[in-house]
């Protein structure tokens, strides 16, 4: 009888979720307040809203942005609302805050499009090691997505998983 080669892996059932295909794609940049400031340093209201009206508007465009000012300056709210409403006709996403945080909720935001029906009562592998940098807020928001509704949760590769979590199974009657 010839050796054949059984993949278990494959039989198994197990799903494999790469948060890699999640990640985000498109391009981003920030937009710090500080470079629009008198001086870097003190928002004049009038030169402000006439720098707004002539802002390069193509820089932006089809972008995610991340909102903030590097500098130790008192920005009122209503700049940044201003600057948001010049940007928003152009950008894709506009966040309030830096590039990593503006990373984070993008990552965020593709996680929620998974659709947990799609799981439920699979045993499902996140995928641990990749190509890039995948954060532990993308692993917990995953966690917490597929808990209610996955039969079980591990975490690695499905030869060599860790697990995370097992539905409890119900007493029989």
């Amino acid at each position: 009888m010839p050796d054949e080669f059984i993949n278990k892996v494959s039989e198994s059932g197990i799903i494999t979720l790469d948060l890699e295909d999640f990640y985000p794609k498109e391009k981003t940049v920030v937009f710090d307040m500080k470079d629009h400031l008198f001086m870097g340093l003190i928002l004049k209201e009038k030169e402000f809203r006439e720098t707004m009206k002539a802002l390069d508007l193509s820089l932006y465009t089809a972008k995610n942005i991340a909102l903030t000012c590097t500098a130790d300056a008192v920005i009122p709210v209503w700049a940044y609302m201003l600057v948001a409403s010049y940007l928003k006709p152009v950008a894709n996403e506009i966040i309030f805050g830096d590039s990593e945080f503006l990373h984070k909720s993008l990552f965020l935001k593709n996680i929620a499009q998974i659709n947990p029906a799609n799981y439920e009562d699979k045993r499902v592998v996140i995928k641990g090691c990749g190509e890039l940098p995948i954060s532990e807020t993308a692993y917990v928001a995953i966690t917490g997505l597929l808990r209610p509704v996955a039969k079980s949760i591990m975490y690695g590769e499905p030869c060599s998983t860790v697990p995370i979590y097992k539905k409890p199974r119900l007493a029989e009657t």
